[in-house]
């Protein structure tokens, strides 16, 4: 059997089913995106009809819900593992059905629904235009679908939970296929405060410490060390100390800052404002709030809204203002973040342990905890 081509399918299977360990002791080869796993579909139809478990045109469509086998069980049991791949006496179309059967079990879903939207779907309280906004889910995430009408979907989506219109959002098979193409591998820190480093070793600087339960994009497995995506940075983390898994994306919580409850009304104006620009792309040196903007640039524009004039990079931005220590920060002051001890990175506080901040070229601007990584410096510039 075609050593490469195994590979490649065991990688597939492996990702969809489980969220696994990365063991420093064995080298992974980088991993691939999903959408890039090329499967003979016509060999894996072929050989389930010969066995009499497909009927109709696809293997996509040939398996219902209540009829999901792992693909330990499609593999009769035999344990999944780089080493076992080597001396297995599977054929290639068995192991492209367990990833055919894996698929269908819609990541993890009982009733996928994909955000087809060119930047946020609202989600809202009740199954009205007017109704209050409670979150957004951004392009391409997904979402449990509970229940649908004519023009409404009630869904739920991370920790939100509410109602989005029925005409941007991807059901059924269009969901699956556009899932395949989605999903993406994160590492998910399963320690408290994970270093991060500059390089692939315990001697190279730690930039910052992540909190548990945080999930940082993989760009790649490195034996002992995972590269990943911090920001707008590569970076490292030990593979001892993550899960790594293939993910779809979900919703982002609005956090609604209310006029009266404690909170002047410019800095919940702020807040909401910054809010609007969620989804909008990154653009490194960027300073537009639609069409690009980098951190610095964000936060710039954002107050320059409400007469504040800011320096253009983050480095000037935490000289300005009153520094104050993190515990302190009230919506609209601005979060530091560092690499080892240069700030490099710029977000606004929006209450609730949150930010909003134009984080990565594949991220765009976003809602982040305020620990995903560790805060550098505080820096109030609203007095009210």
């Amino acid at each position: 059997m075609n050593r490469k081509k195994k590979i490649l399918i065991i990688t597939g299977v492996t990702l969809l089913l489980t969220s696994f360990a990365v063991q420093a002791s064995m080298p992974v080869p980088d991993l691939l995106p999903i959408g890039q796993l090329k499967l003979n579909m016509e060999a894996v139809e072929k050989d389930s009809q010969e066995e009499g478990q497909v009927s109709g045109n696809s293997a996509v469509e040939s398996v219902s819900e209540n009829d999901m086998e792992t693909a330990q069980d499609v593999l009769d049991g035999e344990a999944i593992g780089w080493g076992e791949i080597m001396i297995s006496d599977k054929t290639a179309e068995d192991y492209e059905l367990a990833y055919e059967r894996a698929k269908n079990a819609n990541w993890g879903y009982t009733n996928l629904g994909i955000a087809d939207v060119s930047d946020n779907l609202n989600i809202r309280a009740i199954a009205a235009e007017d109704g209050r906004l409670v979150g957004k889910l951004p392009r391409n995430a997904a979402c449990e679908v509970i229940d649908t009408d004519d023009t409404w979907a009630h869904i739920k989506s991370g920790s939100v939970e509410g109602y989005v219109s029925l005409d941007y959002l991807l059901t059924g098979v269009l969901a699956k296929f556009k899932a395949e193409e989605l999903a993406v591998t994160v590492a998910k820190v399963n320690t408290d405060s994970l270093k991060v480093r500059a390089e692939a070793n315990t001697e190279s600087e730690v930039i910052t410490l992540v909190a548990m339960g945080e999930e940082l994009e993989v760009a790649a497995v490195e034996g002992d060390w995972v590269k990943v995506l911090l920001d707008n940075d590569e970076v490292y983390v030990s593979a001892e100390y993550v899960e790594v898994s293939a993910e779809l994306g979900t919703a982002v919580t609005m956090t609604e800052l209310l006029y009266g409850q404690g909170v002047s009304d410019v800095r919940v104006d702020v807040c909401q404002y910054a809010k609007e620009f969620i989804g909008n792309p990154y653009v490194w040196g960027g300073t537009s709030l639609t069409k690009g903007t980098d951190c610095s640039g964000f936060v710039m524009r954002v107050f320059q809204k409400y007469g504040v004039k800011l320096p253009r990079n983050s480095r000037a931005q935490a000289n300005c203002g009153t520094t104050i220590k993190v515990s302190e920060a009230k919506p609209g002051d601005l979060i530091f973040y560092a690499k080892g001890k240069t700030i490099n990175h710029v977000a606004i506080y929006i209450g609730n342990g949150q930010v909003v901040h134009a984080s990565s070229p594949k991220t765009g601007i976003k809602i982040s905890n305020v620990s995903y990584r560790t805060p550098f410096k505080a820096v109030r510039i609203l007095y009210d």
